[in-house]
């Protein structure tokens, strides 16, 4: 189970050309690749977003790849000669015109705009293969750091599980007891309202039957107990993502927990479904956070 939240970075020399790379990302519905790089290694960006979007899955991720060319061997560099030799007559025809004499020094013939152009002359393919090699390093890295993360909050939702777990048991004893409890009521205040110790109790069950109809929270204990369930299988599950899935299921759980709040009559249950729901909420809120 991966965090949505995670960092990487990575320094690194390939053949005179050094890479930089840093990762980070932070929650979003879908895989959201944002990747800032200098112009001249424009030509990779897709190539990075497909290898990223290969094993990422959900996140909005920024990477920057910062590239510097340490020996200069790809360096180009050409001089304009037509244009030097344009200067250069331009400049002979004001120094005759107002007869002022200048000696034409090429150094300075060069630093005119446009004369002297330095590019570089990439390797496209080999520039490409040594930015995979990095990034595939740092998305080691940047992986590993969300599965710590996922590997936290795993923990934190197991011992909240555990904690609904035992209230959902509590509830459960607490509402077999609610119909006995009820008959006893009903009787007592039949006789008193009959002024009789004699009951009815045709009429009596058919009371209790209607009353354990309404109040039952038998199926929602039932549905609520697998659901929690599945929450653990899914939490040790190696398939990916799981983060949608377990949101689903913690909508069904809120669910359930509002439908034994509304049946029961009951000042216990009633209390314990209070913190069953902080429990979700809080679970809601951290599996926002899981791939």
């Amino acid at each position: 189970m991966n965090s949505m939240t995670g960092y990487g970075r990575l320094s690194k020399e390939i053949n005179g050309h050094k890479y930089t790379i840093e990762m980070k990302s932070v929650n979003n519905k879908y895989c959201d690749i944002s990747v800032k790089m200098p112009r001249i290694l424009s030509f990779v960006e897709e190539s990075v977003k497909k290898t990223i979007a290969n094993k990422i899955s959900r996140g909005k991720i920024d990477v920057y790849i910062g590239y510097e060319e340490l020996d200069n061997s790809s360096k180009l560099v050409k001089i304009n000669k037509n244009l030097a030799e344009h200067y250069i007559n331009e400049i002979k025809e004001i120094s005759e015109e107002t007869e002022i004499e200048t000696r034409i020094n090429i150094a300075q013939i060069i630093t005119l705009p446009e004369v002297l152009k330095i590019s570089d002359e990439l390797d496209e393919e080999a520039i490409n293969s040594e930015v995979q090699d990095c990034l595939s390093e740092c998305l080691d890295k940047f992986i590993e750091m969300r599965k710590k993360e996922g590997e936290n909050i795993k923990q934190d939702l197991r011992k909240r599980i555990d904690s609904i777990a035992g209230k959902v048991e509590t509830i459960s004893g607490l509402s077999s007891r609610l119909i006995e409890d009820y008959v006893v009521k009903l009787e007592k205040r039949v006789s008193e309202l009959m002024k009789t110790d004699v009951v009815d109790k045709t009429r009596l069950a058919q009371e209790v039957v209607i009353y354990a109809d309404k109040s039952s929270v038998e199926e929602e204990i039932t549905r609520l107990s697998s659901h929690l369930k599945q929450l653990n299988e899914l939490m040790d599950s190696e398939n990916k993502p799981i983060g949608k899935k377990l949101d689903f299921i913690i909508q069904e759980m809120n669910r359930e927990t509002n439908t034994i709040g509304s049946k029961s009559g009951s000042v216990d249950i009633t209390n314990l479904v209070i913190e069953m729901k902080v429990e979700i909420e809080d679970i809601r809120e951290q599996i926002q956070n899981i791939e």
